[in-house]
């Protein structure tokens, strides 16, 4: 695991159905709140979709930049050179589209509220991660905001929200990932 890092360069080729179906499968089995399981994947490979979700996504980030991120936010991610153009989104063979439900349904069609919903599918997005990892695949966590859009284009129900997305694949030959340190094990744990 130490040597997941997140890419912003893809490849075009193309990713193995089977390993994507295997990851989700593996956040799946992520324990949840009173075991409801709060999440919804949509995988995304259609390339006229993903153009969609990057024009919005870019019209945020845009707004990110320009208006609503603080000088302080701005100067923390300098490091990374990140900026408003988001090529990942269409680069990527597929984009993973992670949903967070509010609420869930009974067989009869009420309403079931559903709790522990961001730590549920927080782990289970982790869960995510580290098998997409595992099967040599490369990924991105980007959360422009608000994501509302996702919503939209990709038609979801009133009771999911848009948790984050997630380009896959391999990366590209080209493929620069900053150098980055990683607390150690003093710094983030502690035995009492």
């Amino acid at each position: 695991m130490q040597t997941r890092r997140s890419v912003r360069h893809f490849s075009d080729a193309p990713v193995e159905w089977e390993l994507i179906e295997n990851a989700l499968r593996t956040a799946g089995t992520a324990p949840s709140g009173a075991n409801q399981q709060p999440w919804t994947f949509v995988v995304v490979s259609d390339s006229a979709v993903k153009a969609q979700i990057r024009e919005a996504a870019e019209h945020e980030e845009r707004l990110l930049y320009e208006e609503r991120a603080s000088r302080q936010y701005l100067h923390a991610i300098e490091p990374i050179g990140t900026d408003a153009v988001k090529p990942h989104i269409t680069d990527a063979p597929y984009v993973i589209v992670v949903f967070e439900q509010s609420y869930g349904f009974n067989a009869d069609g009420t309403k079931r509220k559903h709790y522990y919903v961001r730590e549920s599918v927080g782990i289970a997005t982790g869960f995510l991660l580290a098998s997409l990892h595992a099967a040599g695949l490369a990924t991105l966590t980007h959360s422009p905001a608000p994501m509302g859009f996702l919503t939209r284009i990709l038609d979801r129900p009133a009771n999911e929200r848009p948790f984050i997305l997630i380009p896959v694949g391999y990366p590209a030959d080209e493929a620069e990932v900053p150098s980055l340190t990683k607390k150690s094990l003093d710094e983030i744990a502690h035995l009492i």
